[in-house]
C-alpha cells in the first residue's frame, strides 16, 4: 500500500485537528510563562471480560503528579485550563499557581509559583530525563516522548512493579506491559528503571515458570482469579535480551546471571507447552478472553523469547540451553507458518475468529518479518480501522469493541513498520495517535469517535510502544533476537 494513501487515511478529521491545534497553542502559551518564569532559578487495560461489560466513563484521569516515592491522579476536572511545569508533573494551575506532590505525602498540594519545593522537584526530573535520551525528530514528537517518560516513570514503583494506569482495575502490574516499559526505559537510556522492572518479574514468577495475569503493586499476588496468560513467557526474556543490548557493558553480565534462573524457567515451560504440531495451547491471548484454539498473540510472543533465550543462554556458554530452546524456536517458527501464515496471521489458527492486531507481534523488535508479513500487516490494519482512523485489537464476530479505538493496538502499527524501515507508515500512525493526546499531552488508551481521548489517561502501554516507534524512526529499527 502506498505510504501517502496509508498517512492520507490516518489523516484526524479537520475539525479535530483544529480543536487539537488550539489545545497545543494555550499549552505552548503556558509553557513559555512558566519557562519565561523559571529562567532565572535554574499505562492496561481493562481486560477481560470487563473490557467487553464496562462501558467507557472516562477519562478518569487526565496526569499524574509523582514525588518518586508516591503517585497521585490528576482529575480531568482539574486540567482544564492547566498546563504541566515543562519537565515535570508540577501542574501550572489557571491560577498561575502551581500544584505538585511534595516528599513524604500522599495528596497534591497547592503552592504559589516559583515554590522552593516544587522547584527542586523540576531540577531532578530534568537531570533524570537529561541522564538519558528524548527521542523524536521534531519538537512535537520529543514533547510527547518527553511525557511518556515522565508517566512512565510515574507509574514505576519502588520495588518494581509498574501500574497499567492511576486509577481502579488499571491500578496492578501486568507481565505484559510491564516488559513493555523496561524496554522503552532500556532503549531511552534507562537501564536501571528497565532492570527494576525485569527483577520484579523475575520475583513474581509462579514456580511452574509461568506468570499471573496481574499483580497487586506490593507483588503479593494477583488481585483476582483471572487466567493466567502463556504469553509472559515470551515477553519476558524478549525484554531481558533487549535489556541487555541496551544496557552499560560493565553492568550487563551480572544482571544476567541474576536473571538468567528466570529465563531458564520460562522458556523451558514454553518450550515444553508445544504440541506435536509445534502450536502452543489455547489460551487467554493479550484480550485476556480465553481462546479454543492457539492464537497468534500467544505464538508470536514465544516464538520471539524462545530465539532470545538462546541467544542469551550462548552468551552465558549454557549450549545446552541454547539448544534445546533452538529446536522449540524451530518447531514453533515451522508450526506458525503452516498454520497462521495461510490465513494473514489471523487471531486463531481455526481462522474463526477474524483479524488481530497481535499479527504485529510478528514483525521486529520482536521477530524477524516472515516474507508474508507486509501484506499481513496491511490486510490487518484495514480490516481493524474504524471512522475515527485507529484500531480495534480485532475484528472477532463474536466480540463487539464499540465505537471507540484502542491506542496500543494501533500503536503495534507504528513500532512493526518502524522496525521495517517502512517510515512514512509508521509516521502517519503516530501522527494520529499523538493527536489524541490530552490537553496535557498524555496518551489516552482509548479514542472515541470524535478524536478525543478516553478511558485511562495516561496508559503506560501506550506510552512504551509509543517511545519504542519514535525511537526507531529517530535513531533506526531496533535489534531483534535472531532465529535460534
Amino acid at each position: 500500500m502506498p505510504n501517502g494513501l496509508v498517512q492520507s487515511r490516518l489523516t484526524v478529521r479537520e475539525s479535530s485537528a483544529k480543536e487539537f491545534t488550539v489545545r497545543r497553542r494555550v499549552i505552548s502559551l503556558l509553557s513559555v510563562a512558566v519557562g519565561a518564569l523559571m529562567a532565572g532559578s535554574l499505562c492496561a487495560p481493562v481486560t477481560g471480560a470487563e473490557t467487553l461489560r464496562v462501558p467507557d466513563k472516562g477519562p478518569y484521569t487526565a496526569g499524574l503528579y509523582t514525588n518518586g516515592t508516591t503517585t497521585a491522579s490528576i482529575l480531568p476536572e482539574d486540567a482544564v485550563g492547566s498546563a504541566y511545569v515543562p519537565h515535570s508533573n508540577v501542574l501550572v494551575l489557571p491560577t498561575g499557581q502551581w500544584r505538585y506532590l511534595p516528599p513524604g505525602v500522599t495528596e497534591p498540594v497547592t503552592v504559589p509559583a516559583g515554590d522552593p519545593g516544587a522547584l527542586k522537584q523540576i531540577r531532578e526530573t530534568k537531570r533524570w530525563l537529561r541522564s538519558g535520551t528524548v527521542p523524536g525528530e521534531s519538537d512535537d514528537q520529543r514533547a510527547a516522548a518527553e511525557r511518556a517518560l515522565l508517566s512512565m516513570r510515574a507509574l514505576l514503583q519502588a520495588n518494581g512493579a509498574a501500574a497499567a494506569g492511576w486509577h481502579g482495575a488499571w491500578k496492578y502490574s501486568w507481565p505484559r506491559d510491564t516488559t513493555f516499559n523496561a524496554v522503552a526505559f532500556a532503549r531511552t537510556g534507562h537501564p536501571e528503571e528497565a532492570l527494576r522492572i525485569l527483577r520484579y518479574n523475575a520475583a513474581t514468577q509462579r514456580p511452574d515458570g509461568t506468570w499471573e495475569a496481574r499483580t497487586t503493586l506490593d507483588g503479593a499476588g494477583p488481585p483476582d482469579d483471572r487466567k493466567w496468560q502463556l504469553d509472559a513467557n515470551g515477553w519476558v526474556p524478549w525484554a531481558v535480551w533487549q535489556w541487555y543490548q541496551a544496557a552499560p557493558e560493565h553492568s550487563r553480565a551480572d544482571g544476567l546471571h541474576e536473571l538468567y534462573p528466570t529465563i531458564r524457567k520460562a522458556a523451558d515451560y514454553a518450550a515444553n507447552s508445544l504440541d506435536a504440531e509445534g502450536l502452543p495451547p489455547a489460551a487467554p491471548d493479550y484480550w485476556e478472553i480465553d481462546t479454543t484454539t492457539a492464537n497468534i498473540g500467544t505464538a508470536a510472543p514465544l516464538l520471539s523469547g524462545l530465539n532470545a533465550s538462546a541467544s542469551l543462554a550462548r552468551r552465558l556458554g549454557n549450549d545446552e540451553d541454547a539448544d534445546r530452546w533452538a529446536a522449540a524456536s524451530s518447531k514453533l517458527s515451522a508450526a506458525i507458518a503452516k498454520h497462521f501464515a495461510p490465513l494473514g496471521y489471523q487471531r486463531t489458527v481455526d481462522g474463526l475468529h477474524g483479524r488481530d492486531s497481535a499479527a504485529a507481534f510478528m514483525a521486529p523488535p520482536f521477530n524477524e518479518p516472515p516474507p508474508d508479513l507486509d501484506v499481513a500487516l496491511d490486510d490487518t490494519f484495514q480490516a481493524l480501522r474504524r471512522g475515527n482512523g485507529g484500531l480495534v485489537p480485532g475484528d472477532d464476530p463474536g466480540h463487539d469493541w464499540g465505537e471507540n479505538t484502542w491506542t496500543p493496538s494501533t500503536s503495534f502499527f507504528a513500532l512493526a513498520w518502524s522496525g521495517m524501515d517502512q517510515d512514512g507508515k509508521a509516521s502517519g500512525v503516530l501522527d494520529w495517535v499523538l493527536a489524541a493526546r490530552n490537553s496535557l499531552g498524555e496518551l489516552p488508551e482509548k479514542v472515541a469517535p470524535d478524536g478525543t481521548g478516553t478511558s485511562m489517561v495516561p496508559l503506560g502501554w501506550t506510552d512504551s510502544i509509543v517511545l519504542m516507534a519514535l525511537s526507531q524512526l529517530d535513531q533506526g529499527p531496533m535489534p531483534v533476537p535472531p532465529r535460534a
